[in-house]
């Protein structure tokens, strides 16, 4: 058995009881000896007394959140790895970890499997990170043989996580390593030793290198070139020149990385911008053109003529429903920005479910009178578990289904809401008999804007935000949510949320 001493030892911060008792059951039998904080500032003092050389930090917590115990740990401790872990996995959480100096992030929820690997593949960077200060500190102790040397630092180059080339003052490549070699779809064989304008396409990418390798390399505007690959891959390429102890160019070393999902963000990202944007000038251009004509209509001098009363209040009415749409849609844009920023829990307590439906079929029943349409809510004979949550979340996530079931329904029509139990799991379905939805859009049904537009429906306000919100919500309560649907015939939405979730408890 190794001795304790020499056993990696590993911090996990995190304020959820389960999520540190169960990294401390998987890190424990893989062979590390684990400590467990429950805020920022118990585990820097873990640190303090500790030798700790992985931390695993939850990025969402109450007073200092994991982006400051970051910032602390790479200040006074820069030789210690930190992974951390995320709610939500955004490209943009991903990207602001990594910035700040974080090794890698996991998202909740990670199964054991999953937590495994980024275990050990952080230990075998830091493994190899060790290796190379060993290295280092040899090399200004003794003369060592240069085969040996050599061989250390390729293993190194050939297991960085970017792509790497190097090549001399004529352009050729003296050295890549097998992430440079999938970057450009190219075998070690068939390039080293060879002009890069044979091995590489890109005639950009090319000019870019050469430039650098000859030293004429300026820092301000020679930072990077980004290219496409074939196969639709986007890569960052990075060069610096090598420099001798003369300082006189020897070649270029280039960096490579995949920017793919970067700019697949990017462009969700604008496309996310433009669609928001059409749909705030819309509705303003209504309001504007029809409130100008309400006020030249109640000008005699302009008008000639006087206008009906009744004609004005259509005028008005129309300007304030609209109105109305854009106040619903800026409202959930706000909402869909607080769950993508991990803000959807804002005040966690303990609730009864049923009480939320009681209370939303209440302020709901006015708009379905007004269609002559009939709620029906079927609730359990016995008491039911609390979910500790926010209880705005709840409201939000059956309010929205209720009023669509509401608004997609013609007049006469019936809702009805039933909640049950089922294998510890709280069930509710809000269902109609409404127009109903074909099956070719149930699969985008829960995207954002995404509106189901038909005879039946084109007339419907709505934002096309209502269905994202829901889904986003039930996820981060862990929960599930299915729809049936058949034109017609209605729909049925069934949403379950586990009583013994991580973000709730039982009673």
């Amino acid at each position: 058995m190794a001795d304790k001493e020499n056993i990696p030892k590993i911090l996990v911060i995190d304020d959820e009881k389960d999520i540190r008792d169960g990294c401390e059951w998987i890190l424990s039998r893989m062979g590390y000896e684990v400590f467990c904080a429950e805020n920022g500032p118990d585990g820097l003092q873990v640190l303090e007394n500790e030798d700790i050389h992985l931390v695993l930090c939850d990025i969402k917590m109450p007073g200092m959140d994991g982006f400051d115990v970051l910032a602390k740990i790479k200040e006074q401790f820069p030789s210690v790895l930190v992974i951390m872990i995320t709610g939500f996995s955004t490209v943009e959480a991903a990207v602001e970890a990594m910035k700040k100096g974080a090794y890698d992030f996991i998202s909740k929820p990670f199964t054991p499997d999953g937590l495994r690997i980024v275990i050990k593949r952080a230990f075998k960077t830091l493994r190899l990170t060790l290796e190379a200060n060993a290295l280092k500190r040899e090399q200004q102790k003794n003369l060592i043989d240069l085969e040996t040397e050599q061989s250390r630092i390729r293993t190194i180059i050939e297991t960085l996580p970017h792509g790497l080339l190097v090549t001399n003052t004529q352009g050729q490549i003296v050295l890549m390593n097998p992430v440079a070699q999938k970057c450009l779809d190219q075998g070690k064989d068939n390039c080293l030793g060879k002009n890069i304008e044979r091995c590489i396409e890109d005639k950009g990418l090319c000019d870019y290198i050469i430039k650098i390798s000859k030293g004429h390399y300026k820092a301000d505007k020679d930072t990077s070139h980004e290219f496409v690959l074939p196969d639709q891959r986007y890569i960052l390429a990075e060069g610096r020149p090598v420099l001798n102890e003369d300082a006189q160019c020897m070649g270029a070393v280039v960096t490579l990385s995949d920017i793919t999902d970067l700019k697949i963000f990017e462009r969700l990202k604008s496309e996310f911008v433009a669609k928001v944007s059409h749909e705030l000038r819309s509705p303003l251009s209504v309001i504007h053109d029809q409130l100008a004509m309400v006020i030249k209509s109640s000008d005699p001098e302009k008008s000639g003529q006087s206008v009906k009363s009744e004609n004005n209040q259509y005028l008005l009415g129309r300007a304030r429903d609209k109105t109305r749409s854009l106040i619903s849609l800026i409202g959930d844009l706000l909402d869909i920005s607080r769950i993508e920023a991990g803000k959807e829990c804002l005040d966690p307590v303990k609730v009864h479910v049923e009480d939320i439906i009681k209370k939303i079929v209440e302020y709901q029943e006015v708009q379905a009178k007004k269609k002559n349409q009939s709620i029906e809510l079927k609730l359990p004979e016995t008491e039911t578990p609390t979910l500790v949550c926010d209880p705005l979340s709840l409201e939000s996530i059956f309010g929205n289904l209720i009023t669509n079931a509401i608004k997609y329904t013609p007049e006469g029509g019936k809702i009805s809401i039933e909640m049950d139990i089922r294998d510890e799991n709280v069930r509710v379905k809000v269902k109609d008999n409404g127009f109903g939805i074909e099956q070719k859009h149930l699969p985008r049904l829960f995207e954002k804007f995404y509106r189901v537009k038909d005879d039946n429906t084109r007339f419907i306000n709505g934002t096309g935000l209502g269905l994202t919100i829901v889904k986003s919500l039930v996820d981060s309560l862990k929960g599930s949510i299915h729809v049936e649907s058949e034109p017609g015939h209605g729909s049925l939405f069934t949403v379950i949320l586990p009583c013994n979730a991580k973000t709730g408890e039982t009673e």
